[in-house]
Parts: C-alpha cells; structure tokens; sequence
C-alpha cells in the first residue's frame, strides 16, 4: 500500500511515519551494501509497542473514522479472499440492477453458498457508480430474490453489512424503500437456511438491517452500528453537525458497545491498525468464523434453526410492561 497516496487518519501517522522510516532505512542499506538489521528491528518492536498503545485506547470518535476509513475492505475484496469462486448475479426482476449491492454464488471448499453485501466505491467515480453503499429498494429486492434463491437451493446465506443507510432519495421513497427493507426483515426471520452475517464498516440504520437478520451478526473490531450517524444524531439534538464526536460517544455505537448491549455475538479482531493495514489477515479471521459456524448451524433442523433465530431477536432490548394496578 502507498504510504503517500494513502489518506491516513491523524492517530495512524506515527505509526506510518515509522513504517516509512523502515522502508527507507532498508532501501538505502540495500544500496550501500549495509546491515541494518538490528536497528531495523529495534524500530519494529517500536511499531508494533505503539500500535497496540493507540488502537487499544481508541474512542468511539476514532472507530467511526476507521470503519468508514477510505481504504477498508469491501464486500468484493472479502469476496475476492475468503471464498474459493464467486459468480454475481444482477437485478430485482422488477427495476434494474443496484450496483450498492453485489451478490451471487459462491463456494467456500466443497460448501455452496449465497453472499449479499453493500458495496462502497474507492474514490470519486466509484462511489456515485455504488451510490456510496446506500442502496436503492431493487437492491434490497435482489437481495432477497437471491436470498429466496438460497432458500429454494439450500444454500447457506452470508451478508456484509458496510452502509451509511439506505438510499433516502425521492425516487427511492417512490419506489418503496421502506417497504422493501420491512420485507426482507420479515423473509429474513423464516428462511430455512443458516445465515451469517458481518458488519465490516458502517452499520447505518434500516439500510444495515434489510440484510442484517441472521443466527449468527458478527462486527469487525473498529465497525459502527447505528439508527443514525453521528453527525446526523448531532444535527436532532444540537443542532450542530460539529457534534458527531460528542454523539458518537453517547449514542454507544462501536462494537465493544454493541457487544455489551447483546445485539451482536462476537466481536472479531483485526490487524493492529485496522483491518485496511491487512486484508488478507481480515478475510482469513472471516472465513474462519464462516467454517466453524456452519458446521453448527448446517447440523440443526431448520426448525429448530428458526426458532433459535426468532428467539434470539426476540431477547433483545430491555422494556418494562406496567402491570395494571401500577
């Protein structure tokens, strides 16, 4: 990865800066014909010492900046390392194709399955060719034809969440964006194939949920997942988009939160830095989550997978029924 080209985060660049300094030490001795070994290695035992000091003592403000960081994984670069082949599939059946969301068919060894997820451009172009992940209601329609697909074929379902929301567009609402994202919760709940699913970067809002009903909802360490983004919390109760780092810490919406909250399962670790320092290490943590779960989840009759599914959104939240001589 080019250090230059890189935008990095402000809390990254010691670490970078110490990174380049390797690089460079290395390419002048290469020249020189020095040995710089020692020294070299004292500046990596240095880099690895500060990268667990700032990305141990991250704040909530921080884990935004890393999940909507410019360089993270995408679903199509987790496709690309954790499956073995993948064919994608286009269209509702019904509008046209959502380019915000990639799905199709895919292989992990001998197991066949169906993968969905948000997909973000990487600059200027790419990002108003994928509507920066914000899909439109035919994308979550093709979700759920794909994911009706996997239900009819027996194939296991595997979504990435990495959204700001969905598409809040006239032409969207036109279309029925609120009831497409409602009906793939509801098709979610009672299809009979297991589904797993990770939030890899932004968990924004419906747009999150539409394919985020699964047995299994895992969030990468430095993910978000949240009814709102902060700036837009910090415009309601402020007034002042100025605020998002004070809401971010307020609205409890990292991982370790979700976590505590019980929304989530687990929360799976990355590469010190950040999962965009290490694709590779990322997408092997994934794909190892995948294997051990459906070797669970395959094992269990589909109604007993249902319920299990079922009970498990049922539980969360805390709410307090008044009874009524209160």
């Amino acid at each position: 990865m080019n250090a230059k080209k890189t935008p990095w985060l402000d809390f990254e660049k010691p670490i970078v800066e110490l990174e380049e300094r390797i690089r460079t030490l290395e390419d002048s001795a290469s020249l020189r014909g020095l040995d710089v070994s020692d020294e070299v290695t004292r500046l990596r035992t240095r880099v690895k010492t500060l990268g667990k000091e700032i990305f141990d003592n991250l704040d909530a403000w921080q884990r935004v900046q890393l999940a909507r960081h410019p360089r993270r994984p995408t679903t199509n670069d987790y496709i690309e390392r954790v499956f073995d082949n993948f064919v994608e599939l286009h269209g509702d059946r019904q509008f046209r194709d959502d380019p915000a969301i990639v799905g199709g068919l895919a292989w992990l060894g001998d197991r066949r399955l169906v993968v969905i997820g948000h997909q973000k451009g990487r600059d200027t172009k790419s990002n108003i060719h994928r509507n920066f992940g914000m899909a439109n209601p035919e994308g979550y329609r093709k979700a759920l034809r794909l994911m009706q697909l996997a239900a009819a074929t027996g194939r296991p379902i595997v979504t990435f969440i990495d959204t700001p929301g969905a598409y809040p567009g006239i032409g969207a609402e036109e279309r029925g964006q609120g009831e497409a994202i409602a009906r793939n919760l509801r098709e979610m709940a009672g299809l009979p194939v297991p589904i797993i699913v990770f939030v890899m970067g932004e968990g924004g809002s419906g747009g999150a949920l539409a394919i985020g009903v699964g047995d299994r909802v895992y969030m990468l360490e430095n993910s978000i997942y949240s009814v709102i983004s902060p700036e837009g919390c910090a415009a309601i109760l402020w007034r002042d988009r100025a605020k998002a780092q004070e809401a971010a810490k307020a609205m409890k919406i990292t991982a370790q939160d979700a976590l505590r909250l019980g929304a989530i399962d687990a929360v799976l670790d990355e590469p010190t830095g950040g999962s965009h320092r290490d694709y590779a290490a990322s997408a092997a943590t994934v794909r190892a989550r995948i294997e051990a779960d459906l070797d669970l989840l395959e094992a269990m009759a589909p109604r007993d997978l249902l319920d299990a599914r079922l009970a498990k959104f049922l539980a969360m939240g805390i709410f307090h029924e008044k009874k009524s001589d209160e």
